[in-house]
């Protein structure tokens, strides 16, 4: 019944506005950040202000990310990611707006799509605002730190690693070869700012929409459940996807708690 509620929902409606999060991605190898009643199943990520001002704090980051990012840059798109593929060629949905920094919805064939934290497969200097692939990057940071990839931790969210215990203060942090400037990777980290062009961009999007479809977000961050409130305020339906409660159970004209990859399969 579900299923159905939600596919007529999506035929009722050609011009979507749809906003995913981190359990579209879960089923591609990447974890997400909370539980079922959206609090943090682990320490919470590292801070703008950390990175920026720590020197420490980007040795155990980029120590991190060298073990993690083996796995994450090779994942794949899950049913899930080819289902919005699919709903975009069918002409049901205006712009795909997510919070995941993966890249996925993209290699699934998604072309309307707006990364709303960014991208990490790129780095940028904080400096000259240069960018180059984080696979090179990679390349430089193993380059450097080859005793660290002997080593093998869990997989944690965006491109992270469960590295416990370690001594982080002899890894060598590469800085920026143009100005000698940070170097971090191209997304928004927790306590940073959404750009407001990307933010104006997803609301012009939303003030043409005819609903607003939600896919594996808790919309526990505010730069997601904004766009909730936006389109409630506008007088879209909402219908949400996710397995657990969202800050946004109160706006949802119609709520299916179930993966992503199975409600959405109608649509394969």
């Amino acid at each position: 019944m579900q299923d159905r509620a939600l596919e007529d929902f999506i035929n009722r409606h050609s011009r979507l506005f749809v906003l995913t999060g981190a359990g579209c991605s879960t089923n591609s190898g990447i974890p997400d950040y909370r539980d079922s009643d959206g609090k943090w199943k682990r320490t919470p990520p590292v801070t703008y202000q950390a990175f920026i001002h720590e020197h420490a704090t980007r040795q155990r980051y980029w120590a991190r990310s060298l073990i993690g990012w083996r796995r994450f840059g090779r994942a794949l798109p899950n049913d899930a990611h080819h289902a919005l593929a699919q709903l975009e060629a069918k002409g049901r949905s205006k712009i795909l707006l997510t919070q995941n920094v993966d890249g996925l919805h993209q290699v699934a064939g998604s072309k309307q799509v707006i990364d709303l934290h960014g991208r990490l497969d790129m780095v940028r200097c904080l400096g000259c605002a240069s960018t180059r692939p984080r696979s090179t990057f990679q390349d430089e940071l193993a380059g450097l730190n080859g005793a660290w990839l002997a080593l093998d931790a869990a997989d944690a969210p965006d491109g992270d690693a469960d590295v416990e215990n370690e001594d982080f203060s002899s890894f060598v942090v590469p800085t920026c070869r143009s100005c000698g400037g940070v170097l971090k990777p191209d997304v928004v980290f927790f306590g940073e700012n959404v750009s407001r062009d990307i933010v104006a961009t997803a609301k012009s999007h939303l003030n043409e929409a005819d609903g607003m479809l939600i896919v594996g977000s808790s919309l526990m961050v505010y730069s997601g459940f904004r766009f909730a409130q936006m389109a409630a305020q506008i007088g879209l339906p909402i219908a949400a996807v996710n397995l657990g409660r969202t800050r946004a159970d109160h706006l949802l004209t119609l709520k299916i708690e179930d993966r992503c990859e199975a409600a959405l399969s109608f649509l394969l």
